[in-house]
């Protein structure tokens, strides 16, 4: 696996940089991919109330036809490192295993007449559905909407925008700005 480290306003130590490099690669083994890219992006908050989550660690590569992507938060680049690995691992895992699970056939999910705890994780099915929720729509201003989600303390907010006539998302993104989603 082609591991490619930077750093986004910050200079990566050659160490941290080492460190990575072997870490991404053993993590990368679990889909034996060779032309794999995977990109690790460090940086820095430099604002003295998140001193616990100063460093940010971001893995992203493609297995498998997917995007795998992970970040973490720590104090120190190496900790926030260690705990994105952990993730991606984790993730690169679960991949193989559904990838695995919907190759074999029902008979062959149990290996060696011994049942696992994610065998009887993939039984159940896909996540169903737990709870619909019906809204009236009243078509209203982005600004609007922006005052109606936070008021709902809410992530995001789905809403008729007035001046476009179309349905829109409106959204929280990580840098703590707001983002909105438009149809073309």
């Amino acid at each position: 696996m082609d591991v490619r480290v930077h750093g986004k306003n910050i200079r990566v130590k050659d160490e941290v940089s080492d460190v990575a490099i072997d870490k991404i690669s053993k993590a990368g083994r679990i889909f034996d991919d060779g032309a794999a890219v995977a990109d690790v992006e460090f940086s820095e908050r430099r604002n003295p109330r998140s001193a616990g989550e100063r460093f940010r660690v971001e893995i992203t590569t493609r297995a498998a036809g997917r995007d795998v992507r992970v970040e973490s938060t720590a104090p120190e680049p190496v900790a926030a490192l260690d705990l994105a690995i952990d993730r991606f691992e984790r993730q690169l895992r679960r991949l193989k295993e559904r990838l695995i699970q919907r190759s074999r056939n029902r008979e062959h999910k149990i290996l060696n007449d011994v049942a696992t705890h994610s065998d009887e994780h993939h039984e159940a099915g896909p996540p169903s559905i737990m709870r619909t929720k019906r809204f009236e729509l009243r078509p209203m201003a982005p600004e609007e909407a922006v005052l109606q989600m936070e008021m709902l303390q809410h992530d995001f907010f789905f809403f008729l925008n007035a001046e476009t006539g179309n349905y829109c998302v409106l959204y929280h993104r990580n840098d703590g700005s707001l983002g909105l989603i438009e149809p073309e």
